[in-house]
């Protein structure tokens, strides 16, 4: 009689020559799971993913500050241009102030020259740091102003104090 004790009978064949299926994989011991070697190659590979990572979103949040104030100082810019289109006359010369609202860092400098042709003046409107006194966006137009004629130079010469007036006494 065949007890289970017994390499024996039907029972006792399988488990003495017949192979198991991965009975060449199995660990010491009989623990599965991963091993230290393999569990350390992981944490490189996410720690060399999170590293670009970050320097990826660093990347990124530079940029878009950059734009932003690249965007505010061109807004400033062509908003001093509008000003001087507004005021219906220009005076050549050199005019300079400080940038209010998101450009409290950062000051403007306006150039109204000669453009070689009667009423063509050349606007020059830069944004600078205050720290360093680098551009940082400059905006370059020509405006065209109908030429005065002599009997209207007294009332540029007025609307030229009132302007002065206005901006404070030209800063």
């Amino acid at each position: 009689m065949n007890s289970p004790l017994d390499m024996g009978g039907r029972f006792g064949a399988a488990r003495r020559g017949a192979a198991r299926p991965n009975a060449g994989w199995r660990r010491l011991g009989g623990a599965r799971g991963f091993s230290l070697v393999e569990v350390m190659c992981a944490i490189l590979v996410l720690g060399v993913g999170v590293v670009g990572l970050t320097q990826g979103l660093a990347t990124a949040l530079k940029s878009a500050k950059e734009t932003e104030l690249q965007t505010a100082a061109s807004l400033f810019a062509a908003g001093q241009v509008e000003l001087l289109r507004a005021e219906g006359y220009l005076t050549d010369g050199e005019t300079e102030g400080t940038c209010g609202g998101d450009l409290t860092k950062y000051r403007w400098r306006q150039r109204i020259s000669d453009a070689g042709i009667e009423g063509l003046h050349e606007v020059a409107v830069t944004i600078e740091s205050a720290d360093d006194g680098g551009a940082v966006y400059e905006l370059r137009t020509l405006l065209f102003e109908v030429p005065l004629g002599t009997t209207e130079t007294e009332s540029r010469r007025e609307r030229e104090a009132q302007r002065r007036a206005r901006r404070g006494g030209g800063s």
